[in-house]
């Protein structure tokens, strides 16, 4: 029987998955996100999770700040669906670490 050490398991997202899309010359998932408030339980707030199609440890996972927040779950995962490839590469460049001179 073979055991599997947790910690040496690839980071994934739980959440929907959103699209694939190419950035400085890696592949990245998007995934869609909620994050629980319970000060606004009657809203769905979501954000996007970038993870390196090659899954190189838990530092490369990116995630946005909440983005989405909607009245209900189909409307948020509409409207994180409408971002074009262009917005989700301009939002991964915004949670990756700035590059030094």
């Amino acid at each position: 029987m073979t055991t599997k050490n947790i910690r040496n398991k690839p980071p994934t997202s739980e959440g929907q998955h959103l699209a694939t899309i190419s950035y400085d010359k890696r592949f990245w998932e998007v995934y869609l996100e909620f994050d629980d408030d319970p000060r606004w339980p009657s809203s769905y707030r979501g954000l996007l999770c970038f993870l390196p199609s090659e899954n190189e440890g838990e530092d490369t996972v990116k995630r946005t700040a909440t983005i989405i927040i909607e009245d209900s779950y189909e409307a948020a995962v509409n409207k994180a669906r409408a971002f074009e490839n262009h917005q989700l590469q301009g939002l991964l460049r915004s949670v990756l670490p700035e590059e030094g001179p």
